[in-house]
């Protein structure tokens, strides 16, 4: 097999689909995985329990 311009794209641009599908999956199933919610709301409420007010 040759390895032309034309295979290598076409093969990049084939796994960088898959790969990127991939990866928005498993970012979508971390992010609404339930056990991890407890965490996520503590991360965003974080900024609130702030007691030395704003940088000055």
């Amino acid at each position: 097999m040759e390895l032309t311009y034309e295979w290598t794209s076409a093969f990049a641009q084939s796994f960088g689909l898959i790969y990127l599908m991939v990866l928005s999956v498993g970012i979508t199933v971390y992010a609404f995985w339930p056990s991890l919610g407890k965490r996520f709301d503590k991360a965003a409420k974080s900024i609130l329990d702030d007691e030395d007010g704003p940088c000055q």
